[in-house]
């Protein structure tokens, strides 16, 4: 199917073509029909498979030639990365219709905001906190919204926003269509869109699968061992773009800090940042003047990089789930990316689930010169690191099939989301 066949607004079509795109992918084919017949959408969808568009189409499609100082459409997100990514999207997609959005959210100054609302938007795309105080001061009407949008759902409900989403909905008494996307569907979500959703038409894309394009290496070591690994692997695999995950802000803090002083161009991006910091942090790594992020699971939310070469798990996450998330930040559209873990005793759990999830996809590896124990200190410096191999020489590996038992196997080729208030 061409994105011509979905019979969306010339001006949309002609904004399409300008952006490079001729075929919609898979969420889009489904969910913009539906939308654009007026159905209310329910979609299960991971980051990446072009979502965003997949809703900001049809929602422009239905305000054209409609531009008012009112807002008319509502698209709620759970941090500012991801609004302000929404709002360059509907930049791109409106171009010369007059349609205008604008961005609501914590750690900036409010004021701004305050004047923007003022001279009158078609679209706000806001966290909920922030917008709630809006609501509070008056400073934003919500009666007139016919449209809303909550993506990431499953991201909200983890961190906190359900209540404040329930109240937001409330001071939308005119809605015409709901559209709700989520990676995920916990009971809670299930409960809100039996709440919100009318009739919604369901649309299910790769859930919970990870992207096919990954190729996944679990590396075990003990807690006093990770940094020498870590060191090893970025030393081994070549530095262009990765994406660290820690679990807690403290960790990519200080991770990121102990990089800096091994050599590597690193940057942090987690809560306890200012909205400038953030900026700072994202852009950098986005044009490459910093080479490595570390970041949590929730500030990491809103990263749209499309040229993440390798994802390292410097923590296990908690979930399988979280893992299909974090993994899904590499191998975007038709690239390929690598995914390595640091697997210690204490993630057995979440380790089984991965493993069953991935079958014959995960592979175990060892570093040589790095022990999988605690036996060795940690790291001090990037000197005290044995030379790394040239590059392409791979470690050894062992692959677990499918039966859940372990047989050789090769590594595949490759080509080189705090509350916000």
């Amino acid at each position: 199917m061409s994105f011509d066949a979905l019979k969306i607004h010339p001006q949309l079509l002609a904004a399409v073509r300008r952006m490079g795109f001729t075929a919609p992918t898979p969420i889009q084919e489904q969910t913009i029909p539906a939308l654009l017949e007026g159905r209310d959408v329910m979609g299960l969808a991971q980051t990446g498979t072009g979502k965003t568009a997949a809703f900001v189409l049809p929602l422009l499609h239905h305000l054209m030639g409609k531009g008012s100082r009112a807002v008319r459409a509502l698209i709620l997100s759970p941090t500012r990365e991801l609004s302000e990514q929404t709002h360059v999207a509907i930049g791109e997609l409106a171009g010369q219709s007059g349609l205008t959005s604008t961005t609501i959210y914590g750690g900036v100054n409010i004021n701004t905001q305050i004047k923007t609302l003022r001279r009158g938007v078609d679209i706000v795309v806001a966290c909920p906190g922030r917008l709630l105080d809006h609501v509070q001061r008056r400073t934003v009407d919500l009666s007139t919204v016919e449209y809303l949008v909550l993506d990431e759902a499953d991201q909200m409900f983890d961190m906190g926003f359900l209540p404040d989403i329930r109240r937001i909905i409330g001071h939308l008494p005119h809605l015409r269509q709901r559209m709700l996307f989520s990676a995920t569907m916990p009971p809670d979500i299930q409960s809100l869109t039996r709440q919100v959703l009318k009739n919604p038409v369901k649309v299910q894309v790769n859930h919970l699968a990870p992207t096919e394009t990954v190729s996944h290496t679990f590396y075990r070591v003990g807690r006093h061992t990770k940094n020498a690994m870590l060191n090893h692997l970025l030393l081994q695999t070549g530095i262009e773009s990765v994406l660290v995950f820690t679990r807690t802000k403290h960790r990519s803090k200080n991770l990121a800090r102990s990089l800096a002083s091994w050599g590597f161009s690193a940057t942090a991006l987690h809560g306890n940042l200012s909205q400038p910091q953030r900026q700072q942090a994202m852009e950098g790594f986005r044009c490459g003047q910093f080479k490595v992020m570390v970041a949590t699971d929730v500030a990491a939310r809103g990263i749209d990089v499309q040229k993440i070469a390798h994802v390292i798990n410097y923590d296990m996450p908690g979930t399988a789930d979280a893992y299909t998330h974090r993994t899904g930040r590499t191998g975007r559209a038709t690239k390929t990316g690598d995914a390595y873990t640091f697997v210690g005793g204490e993630d057995a759990v979440t380790e089984r689930a991965v493993r069953q999830l991935l079958g014959a996809r995960l592979s175990y590896a060892e570093m040589e010169g790095v022990a999988a124990t605690d036996s060795r200190s940690e790291l001090p410096q990037r000197a005290a690191v044995p030379p790394a191999r040239p590059r392409g020489q791979q470690p050894r590996r062992r692959t677990i099939g499918a039966g859940g038992g372990r047989a050789q196997g090769s590594r595949p080729q490759t080509s080189s989301r705090p509350r916000s208030r």
